[in-house]
């Protein structure tokens, strides 16, 4: 198997099915958007960038809380989502492994890239680019799978850095790579990073209502997604 993941849009196959899937999904909307939400903070009069923003389901929360949105997608299918759910934001198609040379120095006050770090081949590469793009004050909020989980689920050495090929639930096939989470803490270092918060996600209280069981399983153990909340490192030019 190559040591690749690639450019090829993924998700692009299966762009209808994933929002109608991630709109009202357990771990879409009771996990990873709520923790994501959290760690943003107040966002009212902000300029957020939508990294990798599926099909705007984030985006919609964001300029629900006052927020200017931007977002891009690798995905021309995602996008068109995003722009038909958010005719408010500004959304184009961009692969994470080019610069994004439409956006300023310090253009942006915050950064939200979720679940999609898994999916990018230079991930400091990316990370830096953020970076470059955030405001000093500014964050970036990142959320990925829980590394744990990743390992309970397909074994092998936990410390190996290595691409996987997984077929989910509806038949969609997504390959991705498997990282412990101390490569994920260099690799915003590396890219001039400080941690200033991480969460190992809990489902919300609400979801005890959608799902009793997986929301009693979810809130003991680690196998859904993790949330980082970094800021830039002033030490670093």
């Amino acid at each position: 198997m190559s040591d690749a993941v690639g450019s090829f849009p993924q998700y692009e196959v299966f762009a209808d099915e994933f929002l109608d899937h991630a709109q009202n999904g357990f771990y879409n909307a009771h996990y990873d958007r709520p923790a994501c939400l959290e760690l943003l903070g107040d966002v009212a009069g902000q300029h957020v960038l939508d990294a990798a923003c599926g099909p705007g389901l984030y985006a919609e929360e964001l300029v629900g809380r006052g927020a200017r949105v931007t977002g891009f997608d690798l995905s021309p299918r995602m996008v068109e989502l995003s722009r038909e759910r958010v005719p408010e934001g500004e959304f184009r198609v961009q692969d994470l492994a080019e610069p994004l040379t439409w956006l300023p120095d310090a253009s942006v006050d915050r950064v939200l890239f979720a679940l999609a770090l898994e999916y990018v081949d230079d991930r400091v590469g990316a990370l830096r680019e953020f970076r470059r793009v955030l405001r000093p004050d500014g964050a970036l909020v990142l959320s990925r799978q829980h590394p744990t989980g990743d390992w309970l689920r397909h074994g092998g050495n936990y410390f190996d850095v290595r691409v996987i090929e997984e077929v989910w639930s509806r038949g969609w096939k997504v390959r991705y790579w498997l990282a412990p989470l101390e490569r994920t803490c260099e690799e915003l270092r590396e890219a001039g990073f400080l941690i200033e918060q991480l969460s190992e996600g809990r489902p919300s209280d609400a979801a005890a209502a959608v799902d009793p069981e997986r929301h009693a399983k979810l809130a003991q153990e680690p196998l859904g997604f993790l949330t980082v909340r970094a800021i830039p490192d002033p030490r670093v030019s």
